[in-house]
């Protein structure tokens, strides 16, 4: 299977595998995915029909021994270091947008930043940012 993916393909992966590091990929989530998509100035050249095929190969590549250490890999490959922030703030927006952060989201956080090489105070900083989005107007 080819292993080289391109920018966009990359942030895919790294949403497609926040939603499923849970085993719980749904298509709420996947929803949440095309949105993210749409919205983000990073993906401005990418062909939104494409996310289906794209979150499949992903989830193909998980599948296989060894694959989310293949699919870290093929991410940090994908994504220029000038992006890393933007792609550790892209999970973060996956994990944290059911309001539920898990430990497994946790971890594959912890995973992504170390393979950016991000320090701790940008990591931070755009968790805190994404815990400040997603509040709630009442306590539930």
């Amino acid at each position: 299977m080819n292993s080289e993916i391109n920018l966009h393909e990359g942030l895919i992966y790294i949403m497609v595998t926040m939603s499923a590091v849970d085993n719980a990929m749904d298509d709420t989530e996947l929803e949440r995915i095309g949105r993210l998509v749409r919205f983000l100035p990073v993906f401005e050249q990418f062909n939104e029909d494409d996310i289906l095929s794209t979150a499949r190969r992903c989830s193909a590549l998980l599948a296989e021994p060894d694959g989310l250490a293949l699919v870290l890999d093929i991410i940090k490959d994908s994504i220029p270091e000038r992006l890393h922030d933007t792609a550790y703030s892209i999970a973060v927006e996956i994990a944290s947008a059911d309001h539920d952060i898990k430990p497994e989201e946790i971890r594959m956080l912890q995973l992504l930043r170390d393979r950016f090489d991000l320090d701790k105070l940008t990591c931070a900083a755009i968790e805190r940012s994404a815990m400040a989005r997603y509040k709630r107007a009442r306590n539930r």
